[in-house]
């Protein structure tokens, strides 16, 4: 699962992990990111020392066996840890999903945990070009899914998003414990404490935040990459 973040990427790894079948992964390449761009993240040491800071050991992983003996394998990725580099390899073994959301709800959400944002620092531009990407080499288009219609009708969409993997969907996949997850990266306790407070989707969100400035005029810069995403979504609603 590709997305940016602040996009519901959490829940979504908290969905597929309380299927029962399936081991997740919190971004795996986090660590090797923080360490091959030098760029200064909230957490920046405590998270290379506790993740392997390797992309090459990483990838090995995403595209090996299956952890745990479990039947499915659900990975968190963020599309902007993909710098030169890495090799991407890996992801032809993989099903690769874009999870996307509305920019303006992302850099309302980004601004409140870390300052000045920049379009590289949400993902947009590199989502999209890991969309093209795939698209490419697998040639078909492939599965996008909007956090909106996710929070809209979480059992239809993510009923449709399974019946398009070729697996089935479980009830399960829409409730979890309150609180923090033995699979959740380190950087847990800066990023995701709202979504330690739930035990589900929340409801549709309403009318997009009001942003001016620097802020709206990321948003203007990010729109047509997530717009281009969204013409090929999934899901309650969606052809």
């Amino acid at each position: 699962m590709w997305s940016g973040p602040r996009n519901l990427s959490t829940a979504m790894m908290y969905a597929f992990a309380a299927r029962g079948d399936c081991a997740v992964w919190d971004e795996p390449f986090y660590a090797a990111y923080l360490r091959l761009t030098g760029i200064d993240h909230p957490m920046r040491e405590e998270i290379i020392a506790a993740h392997d800071p390797d992309p090459a050991r990483v990838a090995a992983a995403c595209a090996g066996p299956i952890p745990q003996e479990q039947r499915l394998f659900y990975q968190k990725h963020m599309t902007l840890h993909m710098v030169p580099g890495i090799d991407r390899t890996f992801m032809r073994a993989c099903e690769n999903v874009f999870l996307i959301r509305h920019p303006a709800r992302v850099v309302a959400s980004y601004a409140r945990k870390r300052e000045g944002p920049t379009l590289a620092d949400i993902g947009f531009v590199q989502q999209a070009e890991l969309f093209d990407e795939v698209a490419g080499w697998s040639g078909r288009v492939p599965l996008v899914l909007d956090s909106e219609d996710i929070r809209a009708d979480p059992k239809a969409t993510l009923g449709g998003l399974c019946a398009r993997l070729g697996i089935a969907f479980t009830p399960a996949m829409l409730h979890w414990p309150a609180g923090p997850k033995p699979y959740d990266g380190v950087w847990a306790p800066h990023w995701y404490n709202a979504v330690h407070a739930s035990t589900g989707f929340d409801a549709p969100e309403g009318a997009l935040p009001g942003l001016s400035g620097a802020f709206a005029q990321l948003v203007d810069r990010a729109l047509p990459y997530y717009q281009r995403l969204q013409a090929y979504r999934i899901g309650a609603g969606a052809a």
